[in-house]
Order: C-alpha cells, then sequence, then structure tokens
C-alpha cells in the first residue's frame, strides 16, 4: 500500500528496484546528492515517473537539492523490506540451480540461500562449487525452511515436477517463489510466484526483431 492506502502496482516496485541499483551505483562513485532530472539522464530513465513512484510513499526530496543518495537508497531498501535478511532455498541442485545458488545477487542486499535440495542421493551430502552451500535430501525441507525461518524459494527442477515443487515450499511456509522451471503453476493466494522463463523472453524479442 502506498502512503496514502492505494495499492502499488508490480511495475511501480520493479522500478523501485531499478532505483535503488542505480543509487548504489551513485554511492560507490561518492555521489551524495542527485535530482530526479539528473538520475534520469544519467540512468536513461523518466525524471517524472520517478517523482511519481517516489511520492507515493512520501516525500524523500529536497525543492531546488534533490535527493540524499544515502537516505533514498536506505528508505527504498526499507519499502522493499531489505532491512532484513531473507533466507532463501533452492529446489533443484541441477547446473542452473547450482549457479542460482553461487550468484552473489542471492547472496547480497537482503537475501542468503541457506540450502539447496535435490532427489538425487549423487547430489545430496555435498556443496557448491563456490560458497559451498550444503545440498540436502528434499525430504528435510520441510524441517530446515521452518527451523532457519525461510521464507522465500526457488524452483529449479524439471517442468513436471515444479507444480509439487511449488506445493512443498508452500506447505513448509514460504511465503514467495520464483519459478526457473518452463511450466506454468496454478498459484495459491498466500503464496506469491515470479515466473522466470528465459525461452518466452527470447521468443519475445524475436516477434520485435526484424529480419
Amino acid at each position: 500500500m502506498s502512503a496514502k492506502g492505494t495499492p502499488i502496482s508490480e511495475a511501480t516496485v520493479n522500478r523501485l528496484s531499478v532505483y535503488l541499483r542505480c543509487l548504489q551505483i551513485l554511492e560507490r562513485e561518492g555521489g551524495t546528492t542527485i535530482s530526479s532530472q539528473e538520475m534520469a539522464k544519467r540512468f536513461h530513465l523518466n525524471s517524472a515517473q520517478i517523482r511519481k513512484d517516489l511520492a507515493y510513499f512520501g516525500t524523500f526530496g529536497t525543492r531546488g537539492v534533490g535527493y540524499s543518495v544515502d537516505n533514498l537508497k536506505a528508505q527504498i531498501a526499507r519499502l522493499l523490506k531489505l532491512h532484513e535478511e531473507k533466507r532463501v532455498v533452492i529446489v533443484g541442485a541441477g547446473h542452473l540451480g547450482q549457479a542460482l545458488a553461487d550468484f552473489q545477487g542471492f547472496n547480497s542486499g537482503g537475501f542468503k540461500v541457506v540450502a539447496l535440495f535435490d532427489i538425487d542421493p549423487a547430489k545430496t551430502g555435498k556443496a557448491t562449487a563456490k560458497r559451498e552451500i550444503p545440498i540436502l535430501p528434499v525430504e528435510e525441507m520441510d524441517a530446515l525452511v521452518r527451523a532457519r525461518r525461510v521464507t522465500l524459494g526457488i524452483i529449479a527442477v524439471h517442468p513436471q515436477s515444479a507444480q509439487e515443487v511449488y506445493e512443498q515450499l508452500a506447505r513448509a511456509g514460504v511465503k514467495g517463489i520464483l519459478n526457473f522451471a518452463p511450466t506454468q503453476i496454478e498459484e495459491r493466494p498466500s503464496v506469491r510466484l515470479k515466473a522466470v522463463d528465459l525461452k518466452i523472453n527470447m521468443e519475445t524479442l524475436s516477434f520485435f526483431t526484424t529480419a
């Protein structure tokens, strides 16, 4: 909900993530303040859209001065609920699952992958190559999710197993799931689902690409 109690669209939340990434870059470069116009020009954004999106949540800038990079970054991180660590589990310890587990983006900025799960005994009992995240039998998933208070899950299994894995994660208490399996999943109202289908994105690009 916005500061005025109106619903916030997913597109707006997506743009908040973009703004956060831009501010992180500015902070690394030593920037202290920036206006919406400067930010739009630097990162190829729309200044009016920036102001509109931020206005949903309150007043963050000073007229004639702009936004404090550090303060706005902290405020957006709090809006995205990144001020508290979100623990993540991945189901499917194949090449994709292990690559995701070792990906820095899922182990920084408020996120931490705590375990992978798989049904293959040849994979369980081992760990990922880079971050040494444990690979456990899927039978241990419920207990670990509850014990470690895991809130997010990632599905990286074959399409035919994706729905079952979604249900397992939901029953264990996971509140949000990122699905990399190329299939449609029936969603529960209480568990947010986000699909990442690279093939669909490629097909969309194909449609809009002229020969």
